[in-house]
């Protein structure tokens, strides 16, 4: 019998999945420290508890107050700020999302169209100003792709990119300090010190 996170998802292929993501009853267990309120969370820890998905509950309940998530060491696949069963739409007091150590290979804000929708960036997670994403499987290939979502990000001002696939290929170009280099590059149309 699937646990309080747990949900039994069929696929295509009719063999059954499990995603895990985060639920009321998680985000209670875990605000002990609010007396178990969960509409005025400031702060919340989510890490190594084998979620898969972020999921719509924490953005539902809340999403508003929400400052500080830790969702580090986790094996959540996708960071997504327009998906409809994602919560990251919701955050727009959010300052700092950690995703370290997960499998994240790109961050989008696809629509339903699939396209990226930049303005639907602009109007969640306004106030995130630092995005923790150290040991993930970012690669070259869908580095553009990430840089392009996270640079509508008005308040992102600290960006950690270390230990992705995307580091390597670059460090591997330039003897010097090149992960510090090409994110200044990048940054520099913010006018920020973007961290790799």
């Amino acid at each position: 019998m699937p646990d309080d996170m747990t949900t039994q998802q069929e696929t295509p292929s009719s063999s059954t999945t499990t995603t895990r993501h985060v639920t009321l009853d998680l985000i209670r267990k875990r605000s002990e420290h609010n007396e178990s309120l969960v509409s005025n969370l400031e702060e919340i820890a989510l890490h190594q508890e084998e979620l898969t998905s972020i999921g719509p509950v924490i953005g539902q309940t809340c999403g508003k107050t929400l400052r500080i998530l830790l969702l580090q060491s986790n094996v959540i696949s996708s960071m997504n700020f327009n998906d409809a069963n994602d919560s990251l739409k919701y955050m727009k007091r959010l300052e700092y999302l950690n995703l370290a150590l997960n499998n994240i290979r790109v961050v989008q804000c696809t629509g339903s169209g699939g396209n990226n929708d930049q303005t639907m960036v602009m109007d969640c997670c306004e106030f995130l100003e630092k995005l923790d994403l150290t040991l993930n499987f970012i690669d070259v290939d869908t580095l553009k792709e990430s840089v392009d979502v996270l640079y509508q990000l008005r308040s992102l001002k600290e960006l950690y990119l270390l230990g992705n696939p995307c580091m390597g290929v670059v460090t591997e170009k330039n003897d010097d300090d090149s992960s510090q280099i090409v994110a200044n590059k990048i940054g520099a149309k913010k006018g920020k010190q973007w961290r790799w």
